[in-house]
């Protein structure tokens, strides 16, 4: 029985880390690396290049199968749920049709294999069934929560991403629109530049691009990559280039002066971090730092004074 149990924690283990967001993206921008700089691999890279998708297939495939079935008792009824849970996944970089679905099956997996490793151990350990009952409650709880945190880290991350590339962008922007670009061609052009420095936000740019060129505003299409990106300096620059856009004040301008208060921001937000490194540096000194001087100046001082009380 404990031998099922270890089993069943590590597939809960293997799970949880297959889930984390940007594994499958950095491995392939590491291949994609590789087969750039070294010639004589190019073929292997290629052919592993080539079985990845099968592989990826195959499982989606299995997922597409399986998950109308497990995300049906979880799905939320409300249109608006919906809506609220693909912006979500959209914001953590998933915006395929059965990402929703996906989602919530995971949500029933990881609860259901957390209340069988829960169930496992209880009945091995030999405890009440009012305390084995508790167990598969909360980890089958605990286990239903835990895609909610690797869908909020993902969105965290991808939103820091966005938000690290902004100050670069805006002074592309700039360049770009004095020189004579429209505003278009300047996103345009500044998400083609920005696609192997910051691929995330040149991903947005495109979006917005795109849906530009299919008719959209590009008022709308703006707030929509406001939107998308969840950051409130990409809501307010998108704002101040609309209502310029609006008044007919100069583009270039109010880029400019939100390049300049972004940098003024980037710069604050570093001082703040550093201003905190004293306070965060007490809990280790504390812990671990004073009890160690207080070894090392006070235990000889003991010693002594052991020594000499047990000498009188």
């Amino acid at each position: 029985m404990m031998m099922l149990g270890l089993l069943l924690a590590m597939s809960v283990g293997l799970i949880a880390y297959s889930m984390m967001p940007g594994s499958k993206q950095r491995e392939t921008q590491i291949l994609r690396r590789v087969a750039g700089k070294r010639g004589e691999g190019k073929d292997k890279d290629k052919d592993t290049a080539t079985r990845m998708p099968q592989k990826a297939s195959a499982a989606e495939n299995l997922m597409k199968m399986a998950a109308p079935f497990l995300s049906k008792p979880v799905m939320p009824k409300s249109q608006q749920d919906q809506s609220t849970l693909r912006m979500k996944l959209a914001r953590a970089g998933y915006r395929a049709d059965g990402a929703p679905m996906i989602f919530l099956a995971s949500k029933t997996v990881m609860a259901g294999l957390m209340a069988l490793l829960a169930l496992v151990m209880g009945i091995s350990g030999g405890n009440a069934v009012a305390n084995v009952l508790g167990l598969v409650v909360f980890l089958g709880g605990l286990g239903f929560t835990l895609p909610n945190v690797w869908l909020w880290l993902g969105c965290s991350q991808r939103r820091d991403q966005i938000r690290k590339a902004l100050p670069d962008a805006l002074d592309l922007l700039v360049i770009s629109v004095e020189a004579g670009l429209g505003l278009d061609a300047a996103i345009q052009r500044v998400a083609k530049e920005l696609l192997h420095v910051h691929p995330i936000l040149s991903e947005e740019m495109t979006i917005a691009t795109m849906e530009t060129q299919m008719g959209v505003p590009r008022s709308e299409a703006l707030e929509n990559l406001a939107v998308r990106s969840g950051l409130s300096e990409m809501r307010s620059l998108v704002a101040v280039v609309n209502q310029a856009e609006k008044f007919g004040t100069s583009i270039a301008k109010t880029l400019r002066n939100q390049a300049d208060a972004m940098r003024v921001k980037r710069r604050q937000v570093a001082e703040e971090k550093a201003q905190k490194t004293a306070v965060k540096l007490m809990i280790p000194l504390i812990l671990f730092i004073f009890p160690a001087i207080m070894v090392v100046l006070g235990g000889p001082a003991m010693i002594k004074l052991v020594s000499s009380l047990g000498g009188m």
